[in-house]
């Protein structure tokens, strides 16, 4: 991240129709927007049957990366925030495809869970509405997932993801064009299924105002008004006209009849009927439509991120208290990694302020297991962490926060940080962690007042003060098995 708060910002969506691109100004905590494009990959229609993207769908995507690519290239990596939702989530050869998005983009790309997908969203519909104390519904129907989110001003409450989307439903139950009352009513009753486990819980919540967000929401909200069948938004009543008026065209080459565009059609049929399922299952009458949703708040939290407003630190703090860690012990060894990763940063090519920032979340969540048991603590801490919804982190920050806590203590499971130059880096980061917990086993009560690492290739070698370690041969005896444990990692650790 720059040192200096940038002065262009931009968010890229790869979503499960369209991938977005927004670059923006940030200006007096509000953004203003320079630059929109906009291109239907509709990359959850190129599955194959073992849920693996094509390589026509990847060559498609990558195409377009590379075009957007050549307007933010330039940009530090502090100033782009890129995401991929529901299709990349799915995909089970995203690791495969990542890197070459990210070549073709010149950016790194996180695939967010559905729950930051959620929140993200929420942000964005906040930030783009009045500033007013109700309690709103916001429900997002995308490609590949549907969002349903309950929330006050910008605190959201109830988020929710679920797996029905516009072009999965549409490629489902409208793949041949054909619209009639029995596909619609099919599609209908399967998006009340996929409702029917939250909508105790939104009914109860007492919201008070309902707002759709994105382009299934937008399209729909501008039929209505092209057709005359609502004037404000999305009604239950000009569903129902909607709906009948695609059964009597009955096909979504006849959609344009209604003021469809012809890119959006083949996924309006599975939008709409979702739509539909959602005023009938949440008990909604009338809807108003957002344009600000996932790209504006990727934005504000970028910006957020910049201003040292990180909602990423809310959420450690969060599960520090929900977990009840030993808060001395958590500022003993944050100080310490902190230390040994200012000293050899340079030598071992680490990112001062983002690795940074996972070293010091790492070490204030290290001993978050000790709530499943004491015994193996750092295997539950690690699974806790990978399961865990986290608002603010995407899934590949997640789990190498993960891993950093599987492997701080006892044996370093190699395997799990996988190959490559950021496995390199995130190995370098656990054995700071692993040093600064080792040298704290004592909990205070023997405390080196100063101790200095230095680091070459895969050697490192402590140096405490004169006498130190024979006054305390516990820790020497630590730092010795430490030392067998990190040659197994192909490090070596040399101590005086």
């Amino acid at each position: 991240m720059p040192k200096s708060n940038p002065a262009t910002i931009a968010a890229v969506d790869l979503g499960s129709n369209s991938f977005h691109l927004v670059v923006a100004h940030p200006q007096d905590g509000h953004i203003k927007v320079v630059d929109r494009l906009r291109e239907v990959i509709r990359l959850a229609a190129g599955f194959d049957a073992q849920n693996r993207l094509t390589d026509d769908a990847c060559e498609s995507a990558l195409r377009c990366l590379d075009r957007f690519g050549q307007r933010i290239r330039h940009l530090p990596a502090g100033a782009v925030r890129a995401v991929g939702t529901n299709a990349l989530r799915k995909a089970r050869n995203a690791d495969n495809f990542l890197p070459r998005a990210e070549a073709a983009l010149g950016h790194t790309i996180d695939i967010v869970s559905g729950y930051e997908e959620a929140r993200l969203i929420y942000l964005g519909v906040s930030h783009g509405l009045q500033d007013d104390a109700d309690l709103r519904l916001v429900v997002d129907i995308g490609g590949g997932s549907t969002e349903v989110i309950i929330g006050r001003r910008f605190e959201p409450q109830i988020m929710e993801s679920l797996h029905i989307g516009c072009v999965s439903m549409s490629v489902g139950i409208f793949r041949d064009g054909g619209i009639d009352a029995r596909r619609l009513r099919a599609a209908e009753i399967l998006a009340r299924q996929e409702l029917e486990p939250i909508e105790e819980a939104v009914s109860d919540a007492g919201w008070q105002s309902a707002i759709g967000a994105s382009g299934t929401m937008e399209s729909v909200a501008a039929v209505l008004a092209h057709n005359g069948w609502s004037k404000d938004g999305i009604t239950r009543e000009g569903l129902q006209r909607l709906r009948a008026a695609m059964i009597a065209l009955g096909h979504i080459d006849k959609l344009g009849e209604l003021g469809v565009p012809a890119e959006r059609r083949p996924v309006f049929p599975g939008g709409v009927a979702i739509a539909i399922g959602v005023f009938e299952e949440l008990h909604i009458e009338r809807m108003r439509v957002s344009d600000s949703a996932l790209r504006e708040g990727l934005l504000y939290d970028l910006m957020g991120r910049i201003e040292h407003e990180d909602v990423r630190e809310r959420t450690v703090e969060h599960l520090m208290q929900r977990f009840g860690v030993d808060r001395s012990q958590v500022a003993r060894v944050r100080a310490m990694a902190a230390g040994f990763l200012e000293q050899v940063a340079a030598d071992w090519g680490l990112t001062a302020e983002e690795d940074m920032h996972l070293l010091q979340w790492a070490a204030a969540l290290h001993e978050i297991g000790n709530t499943v048991s004491h015994s193996q603590y750092h295997k539950h801490g690690a699974y806790l962490l990978h399961n865990l919804d986290m608002p603010g982190f995407a899934r590949g920050d997640q789990d190498r926060l993960a891993t950093l806590v599987r492997a701080h203590r006892r044996k370093i499971p190699v395997p799990e940080f996988g190959v490559g130059q950021q496995a390199d880096g995130l190995l370098r980061l656990a054995l700071l962690l692993r040093l600064a917990v080792v040298l704290h086993r004592a909990r205070g009560a023997a405390t080196p007042a100063e101790v200095s690492l230095k680091v070459e290739n895969r050697a490192l070698k402590l140096s405490f003060p004169k006498g130190w370690l024979d006054g305390h041969p516990l820790t020497s005896a630590d730092l010795a098995q430490e030392a067998d444990y990190v040659k197994v990692a192909g490090y070596k650790l040399k101590f005086k």
